[in-house]
């Protein structure tokens, strides 16, 4: 996504009626219709348009986007015809309610969340630490009623189009990145060159995978204002997603010297993960927990620890960690994906496929998708294959409402048809997700899409960039051993196969059982 150039003339007065429609395009009630009618009365006055807003109002004229979209329900339907009703109907309709482009967010709010939003001052519906504490849908509810009375609050609808990144990465729902798009538009077209929807233009950038346009909008973000946490935390996201660590090293640095807090603490533990220092990532982490206050930071960074737990093995205490992040939101993703992923590594198969059917009955994702019919195939039972199969079908929906709402999504169709769809759309993916930026995950994909196209002397190299920088990561691990295997390095093989085995020996529920398998026939054979 090219940069957009943000139109700077001031809104007149007699657009305050219009504006106001386009808060109510972002209700969580407002059922598709009304939503798509919003979106239109919103495009007629003005509002940054994209090709993904374009499909909303004319299917015809939408382009690929459109056509996508099309596919994309087809698919779904086709693999609701494959499997019994229920839950892949379920996930079938939140995939084609999020791909007709209206405003529905995936599981609204609840326990009293309207309630809280009717009650809140409207005064405090711009502050941006609301996303932070609370119920971040009742925030985003007090945010729209604030600006039908306030349509000319440029911070208020900066914030509105921070919730809505929020609540798209929270979610799982990428049709909020086009509403965050145009809310971050208003503001600049009102305060042109605030600081707030710079980095919120960062934030979205980085979330739709676009990481060159997240850094130029971080630095712009920070020219304003050197101390904006969320530019200086999209400025690390940017540098890592890009390949470029040492930068992104200093950046984190940088960013703990002048707002040190959660967002960096959390940015700068990563960093130090991807070279290596677990201890340090795990210092790092403990601290920000420690320091988290609001329910959705202490999700987040225990989620993290969780996850980083995970990767070493420590099943135990990534549950622990789990149970901490749900204890503080029980609908976190990230927390109960991680939680069925540890169950499974501990060999509580029922607990974690019954975890992971939750998951995806809720936010039909390509990672849980694809783990979820990996733990059928591995269990095994009567009809599992065929539930797996419906799995992986629904990962192309996801990856055509992604891209229909702005989302770079190569990297998913990468690590998705290598394994369970088109291995030369895999690799087509990874070699265009490698000329964007250059990452020790992008290198080990591409790795893997070659291994599995039998160009296994191409793969070699970019497996070995992607264990160079010392992440101890057990997939990559195992992606590196096989590759070696099929080039004749039976030494090397062996040692990075049992490596991944003793760092996490349940990595994956079929990559684990693979890795053992050629593991013996290596032994076997020497």
């Amino acid at each position: 996504m090219a940069p957009r150039n943000d139109d700077s003339a001031p809104a007149h007065e007699d657009d305050r009626d219009r504006e106001g429609q386009e808060v109510r395009e972002g209700a969580d009630d407002a059922p598709p219709e009304t939503a798509d009618a919003a979106a239109a009365e919103a495009d007629t006055v003005g509002a940054d348009t994209t090709g993904a807003d374009t499909a909303e109002t004319d299917p015809a004229g939408g382009g690929s986007a459109g056509d996508e979209r099309v596919v994309a329900v087809r698919r779904v339907a086709a693999a609701g015809r494959r499997w019994r009703a229920g839950q892949l109907a379920t996930c079938a309709l939140l995939l084609a309610v999020a791909l007709t482009g209206g405003a529905v967010a995936v599981g609204a709010a609840r326990d009293g969340a309207g309630a809280a939003a009717a009650a809140a001052p409207a005064s405090s519906a711009v502050s941006p630490e609301l996303l932070a504490g609370g119920s971040l849908d009742a925030s985003i509810a007090s945010l729209q009623a604030h600006l039908r009375a306030q349509p000319k609050d440029h911070d208020g609808w900066a914030t509105l189009g921070l919730a809505y990144v929020e609540q798209a990465r929270t979610k799982g729902d990428p049709s909020r990145y086009p509403q965050a798009e145009k809310a971050l538009a208003r503001s600049l077209r009102l305060a042109p060159g605030n600081d707030q929807a710079l980095a919120g233009r960062a934030a979205l950038a980085a979330a739709r995978h676009d990481f060159a346009d997240a850094l130029t909008y971080a630095d712009r973000a920070l020219k304003q204002n050197p101390y904006s946490e969320r530019a200086l935390s999209s400025r690390i996201d940017a540098l890592v997603e890009l390949g470029r660590y040492d930068e992104a090293s200093k950046a984190a640095d940088t960013a703990d010297a002048r707002r040190p807090g959660v967002p960096v603490f959390t940015r700068y533990a990563y960093v130090r993960e991807l070279r290596g220092d677990v201890t340090a990532a795990h210092r790092v982490l403990e601290q920000a927990l420690s320091t988290a206050t609001s329910r959705g930071d202490i999700a987040y960074v225990a989620a993290q620890l969780g996850q980083l737990s995970w990767n070493q093995g420590d099943y135990k205490a990534a549950l622990r960690y789990y149970a901490r992040a749900l204890a503080a939101d029980d609908s976190y993703l990230p927390a109960l994906e991680g939680r069925a992923r540890a169950q499974a590594a501990s060999g509580d198969t029922a607990a974690a496929v019954k975890g992971m059917e939750l998951v995806v009955s809720r936010y039909p994702l390509p990672a849980p998708l694809v783990e979820l019919g990996e733990l059928y195939e591995a269990r095994g039972a009567a009809g599992d294959e065929a539930r797996a199969r419906d799995q992986y079908a629904l990962v192309d929906a996801w990856i055509a409402l992604a891209r229909a709402n702005g989302v770079n999504a190569d990297l998913d169709t990468a690590l998705a048809a290598a394994e369970h769809g088109n291995k030369a759309s895999a690799l087509h993916a990874a070699r265009a997700e490698w000329a964007r930026r250059h990452t020790v995950h992008t290198a080990d994909a591409l790795a893997w899409a070659l291994h599995v196209n039998g160009r296994d002397k191409e793969a070699l190299p970019y497996a070995r960039q992607a264990t160079a920088t010392g992440y101890r990561n057990a997939l990559f691990l195992y992606h590196r051993g096989m590759i070696e295997r099929a080039t004749g390095h039976t030494g090397d093989a062996r040692t990075h196969l049992a490596a991944a085995l003793k760092l996490n020996p349940g990595f994956s529920p079929l990559g684990a059982r693979q890795a053992r398998s050629a593991l013996e026939a290596l032994g076997a054979a020497k």
